[in-house]
């Protein structure tokens, strides 16, 4: 192979390179997570939504667990009637973070009395979704219940109208 052969070889080898390296560099960030590549940037603290928990007995864990999982929601207080539950609960959520921030209540109008959550996951028993669900929206934090959100159409109702008359989601 002459010079010039080779000299060009070696060009058209690092052009390929060149090409496919911003090639993958365009396409990873949307096939590899940026946890992978060490750059996942947490949103701050003023700006995550701040979760609270009522409810960590059976189903309570898991969706505990959804939330935890999102980098852009912090859960910041448990409460449970079931002292088995409630400690378990704290812990869980505090082992995840590292830290012990994370409040205990065995009321569930205490934690929605708290001006710094904006919203309640309700992991109860049914009969008492729609009573937490209303007080939670009158003191404007947003809900996510789980199914059956009420047992009746009255109770339902009066759900609805709740967030309705405080904006609520």
């Amino acid at each position: 192979m002459s010079a010039n052969a080779l000299a060009r070889r070696q060009e058209d080898l690092s052009r390929r390179k060149f090409l496919c390296r911003a090639g993958l560099a365009l396409v990873a960030p949307t096939i590899l997570p940026a946890s992978v590549l060490g750059t996942e940037v947490r949103p701050a603290p003023s700006e995550r939504i701040t979760v609270g928990i009522i409810g960590f007995g059976w189903y309570g864990e898991v969706n505990t667990d959804g939330f935890l999982r999102q980098p852009e929601c912090q859960v910041v207080a448990v409460c449970d009637v079931d002292q088995r539950h409630l400690k378990r609960g704290i812990q869980h959520v505090n082992e995840h973070y590292g830290n012990t921030d994370c409040k205990a209540y065995n009321d569930f109008r205490e934690l929605c009395a708290r001006r710094d959550i904006d919203v309640v996951v309700i992991s109860v028993p049914d009969h008492w979704h729609a009573l937490i669900a209303v007080e939670a929206a009158r003191q404007g934090k947003d809900i996510y219940g789980e199914k059956p959100l009420a047992r009746t159409i009255s109770e339902q109702r009066a759900i609805v109208r709740a967030v309705q008359q405080h904006g609520r989601v």
